[in-house]
């Protein structure tokens, strides 16, 4: 079922597509462009990395989580209709961004999910508030990635899980020269990036159990508090 979500994701968005969209789902003309020249990857490549990312979430998940950022839900919200007792909070600093991804949870009659406008280096939630927290792709944008390591950590329940994925330099080249070349200076991206050897010890300083896996140049994880 994950399976399929993930890969129909974009073709469900009817006129909400953008090419934001298409890029993050490897399912436009301009989005295999970019993940073939940017990322070294196709459709197959590119929903594999997406099902180790959120291979975190058991299929049958029914209790409290949080998206940070959701973006524009283009990923997450099929997720979400397969999980119909779980309480989802979705979080995103872009209000833009989020607006989308609350118009595409409307559409597909989702009433477990919530949105909340909000900064990933200070979530405005108490201590130990839920049992799962996902990111995708957010920390090789987030400006300080030291307060959302600990902000997302502080945030989940002891025996949590917190899974997701973002961009690690060291494992492609071309990646990495186009990610200086063009995404840092656009602002898309910023610094400090992670390796897989420095993602994987940066969150065995918080996490009891880690796996990272290398896709290209993603890095998925999946950690237990």
């Amino acid at each position: 079922m994950r399976h399929e979500a993930i890969q129909t994701a974009y073709q469900t968005l009817g006129k909400e597509a953008t090419f934001y969209d298409g890029m993050i789902t490897c399912s436009t003309l301009p989005g295999k462009f970019v993940c073939g020249l940017v990322w070294n990857m196709n459709k197959v490549k590119n929903d594999h990395y997406l099902e180790v990312a959120l291979s975190g979430i058991p299929e049958d998940f029914s209790g409290k989580m949080l998206e940070v950022p959701v973006g524009t839900g283009v990923l997450t919200m099929p997720i979400y209709q397969t999980l119909p007792q779980a309480e989802v909070t979705c979080l995103d600093y872009s209000a833009d961004m989020m607006q989308s991804a609350q118009r595409r949870a409307a559409s597909a009659g989702l009433k477990n999910v919530q949105f909340q406008q909000g900064d990933v280096g200070k979530l405005p939630f108490t201590d130990e508030s839920f049992d799962l927290v996902l990111s995708l792709n957010g920390f090789h944008a987030f400006p300080d990635k030291k307060a959302a390591y600990r902000e997302t950590c502080r945030v989940l329940k002891p025996g949590g899980t917190f899974c997701g994925c973002f961009y690690i330099k060291g494992e492609q080249s071309r990646t990495d020269w186009l990610i200086e070349k063009l995404y840092v200076p656009k602002g898309y991206f910023t610094h400090p990036f992670e390796t897989a050897t420095s993602l994987e010890q940066k969150l065995k300083q918080r996490y009891t159990e880690v796996t990272v896996t290398a896709i290209g140049s993603m890095g998925c994880f999946t950690c237990k508090k």
